[in-house]
């Protein structure tokens, strides 16, 4: 995962939203919700208490550095 696969905003949502199903997959996360808005996604990944709003750009690096974290 050391090359970025998205070129634009909706190619990044595209992105953050497989690797939001890939830490599902692998366990990382309970769940994982994205409200898809015309101009935006908004992602959700909740833990046991609360659940907060990320945009795509915290979404990925936060989902990206948990999958890099158990692959590695």
């Amino acid at each position: 995962m050391a090359e970025h696969v998205f070129h634009d905003q909706l190619s990044l949502e595209e992105q953050t939203e497989k690797l939001g199903k890939q830490a599902l997959s692998l366990g990382l996360i309970p769940s994982f919700v994205v409200h898809y808005f015309p101009d935006t996604w908004v992602f959700y990944i909740p833990n046991e208490s609360q659940s907060e709003p990320l945009t795509p750009e915290e979404a990925y690096f936060r989902l990206k550095q948990l999958v890099e974290q158990k692959i590695s």
